[in-house]
């Protein structure tokens, strides 16, 4: 992203969460940065400034969960730097609002059986009926905190009481589905339009996780006639909801994910397919300015 915002000429400065504030407004501390060609030392900082968010032509808002209270809080100033005339993307409010695991549910066409509950019992009579699951916490990414649970597991009922903590937090439970051997794949959506290449994350042996981050392989494909048709039901929705991109996960013919916070694969679809992500990413961006 900012290598293609910079190749036309787009100034690139950088904060964490932790640079954002409020104090009559919002405002970041923010290190201008110039991108090189070498992916091992990719970057050279500059000077570093305080500065209003309406300052800038636009604000990419991209961490990684924990979704945590801190992280609503950087929302919460992100919102008030919208109110105050800043063009922020992808929308404080949408993310706040679309928690990317329970965000499915809107769209219950498209989902294999599904299970949000802080209810240990629940968890466990659902994993009857379906006899192989996938349980994993609401709040995390990168295939952390994912278990595979089958109805004859020998550590089923303590992977059950980690997960719910008592009562503490929520799970979601979804039926296992096979295909995930095929990759769990990555659809990007670049203002309600799908990305006409997916990224197949298939899991190494031994492994039932479909992320990078597990150590899964990716595979640019063109999208399947399943991929492009729920691409195409969720896309003007999400999009109109502020949504700039976001990263659909589909297995099979479901949708287990809608990931709005930071999703990835850019490069990997642009490596093995041609197909210049950043590009159609940059011009979605610059209309939305224009």
């Amino acid at each position: 992203m900012m290598r293609a915002a910079q190749s036309r000429g787009h100034g690139i400065w950088i904060c964490e969460v932790t640079d954002l504030a409020w104090h009559g407004g919002a405002t970041a501390r923010a290190t201008r940065f110039s991108l090189t060609d070498n992916d091992e030392d990719w970057y050279r900082a500059h000077e570093t400034e305080s500065r209003p968010l309406n300052k800038f032509g636009a604000v990419l808002m991209r961490k990684d969960p924990p979704f945590d209270l801190e992280y609503v809080a950087s929302t919460w100033v992100l919102s008030a730097a919208v109110r105050e005339g800043a063009k922020v993307f992808n929308a404080p409010d949408a993310i706040r609002d679309h928690n990317e695991k329970l965000a499915i549910a809107e769209f219950g066409r498209f989902l294999a059986p599904t299970l949000v509950t802080r209810d240990a019992g629940r968890l466990q009579a659902f994993i009857d009926e379906q006899r192989d699951a996938v349980l994993k916490r609401l709040d995390v990414m990168g295939g952390e905190n994912i278990f595979r649970v089958r109805l004859d597991d020998p550590n089923r009922n303590v992977i059950v009481e980690t997960m719910v903590q008592g009562g503490a937090r929520s799970v979601m439970a979804q039926r296992y589905i096979p295909e995930i051997s095929k990759g769990d794949n990555r659809v990007l959506l670049i203002d309600g339009k799908a990305v006409p290449h997916c990224l197949a994350r298939i899991p190494k042996a031994g492994e039932s996780r479909g992320n990078l981050a597990a150590g899964a392989r990716g595979v640019a494909q063109p999208l399947s006639k399943r991929q492009l048709e729920i691409a195409e039901a969720l896309g003007p929705v999400l999009s109109k909801r502020g949504l700039l991109l976001v990263g659909l996960d589909i297995i099979g013919d479901y949708l287990t994910e809608v990931n709005v916070t930071s999703p990835t694969c850019f490069r990997e679809i642009t490596d093995q397919t041609g197909f210049d992500v950043p590009g159609m990413f940059m011009d979605a961006l610059e209309q939305r300015l224009a």
